[in-house]
């Protein structure tokens, strides 16, 4: 960006403009300060104003890009709604095509799990396979105020997931997987967020380096209908909502929360297509088991994509009842 501009810019918010900067050579001029640019990936913005996700009543806002020197300043604004724009950079944006797509999912996918939360009045997330809470963050970071609670098997997670919990006292840790069985079990150890219960399948096992260093480590497994008292406890007319990322043991969990599972007005889980565990459910199994109960699908959203050929190896899968829906004419 030129001095001159960049000069300008520093003029405008005496002329009652506010600036967002969005990277080198690139900044969103916008005359109402409720306007807020979240990156989603390199070369693609979300614009929206406040921090509501209803859409506001006001026409759509005109926000000038300048932009010189990034990809040539070729930005483009695309209306997803009154209040928000999806801003995209289309040359970068095409470079980095499957990153860009992964974390518009990401974002997309939190936005609408934050949406339904409040539509359905949940009061309470039961985060089984919880890794270092990213999950529970991005709740927090829509706006969800509800109770938490996190299960995660692995020590070392487990220590950075209780830091990030520390000085949030509706978080809370517990130390155990969840399962269909109440015991303690060997669980395959790999560094990152993909240690499971089960082991890595052929297909696991070429594709991901990280299953050639293994360790075991027992680990207890608890039966989420006789912990469903405890982790609600206190709360007036829960309404819980079961999230789970277990690295191919969703179903068990699932099982594990027996006739109890009625009381959960939603759920989602990482379903597969591909099958990087042994023995780990396919989608349509997944998905017919969770339809069966009671469950339907509000959204799906890629996980895991193979960039060879394209492939999605895994979606999050988030389901709600239908005949859970509160009042809201009151």
């Amino acid at each position: 960006m030129t001095t001159f501009r960049k000069n300008l810019l520093r003029l405008l918010p005496a002329l009652g403009l506010n600036v967002t900067p969005l990277g080198s050579g690139s900044a969103m001029i916008s005359r109402h300060d409720k306007d807020r640019a979240s990156s989603v990936a390199d070369g693609l913005w979300v614009i929206r104003r406040g921090t509501s996700r209803v859409s506001a009543r006001s026409p759509a806002h005109a926000a000038a890009i300048a932009a010189e020197g990034v990809k040539g300043g070729r930005c483009k604004a695309v209306e997803l709604s009154p209040g928000a724009h999806l801003l995209v950079d289309p040359v970068a944006a095409r470079e980095r095509t499957h990153r860009v797509q992964k974390t518009a999912a990401d974002y997309f996918g939190s936005e609408h799990i934050g949406a339904m939360l409040d539509f359905y009045e949940v009061n309470c997330v039961v985060d089984v396979g919880a890794h270092v809470g990213q999950f529970a963050r991005r709740l927090r970071a829509t706006g969800y105020t509800g109770r938490i609670v996190s299960f995660e098997p692995v020590p070392h997670n487990v220590e950075k997931l209780r830091k990030r919990a520390k000085k949030d006292p509706n978080w809370w840790v517990y130390q155990c997987a969840l399962g269909d069985t109440e015991e303690t079990t060997p669980m395959h150890v790999v560094h990152g967020s993909m240690s499971s219960l089960l082991g890595p399948s052929e297909y696991g096992s070429n594709r991901y380096k990280r299953f050639r260093e293994i360790s075991m480590e027992d680990v207890p497994v608890r039966r989420l209908d006789g912990m469903l008292d405890e982790v609600t406890e206190g709360i007036e007319n829960p309404r819980p909502y079961l999230k789970m990322d277990t690295q191919g043991y969703d179903l068990h969990v699932f099982e594990g929360a027996g006739e109890r599972i009625k009381e959960f007005v939603g759920m989602q889980s990482e379903v597969a297509l591909l099958q990087i565990y042994a023995d780990m459910p396919r989608m349509h199994e997944a998905v017919s088991t969770f339809e069966a109960a009671g469950f339907e699908i509000t959204g799906m959203f890629p996980v895991t994509r193979e960039i060879e050929t394209g492939r999605i190896l895994e979606f999050d899968c988030v389901l709600f009842r239908a005949s859970a829906v509160p009042d809201h004419s009151a």
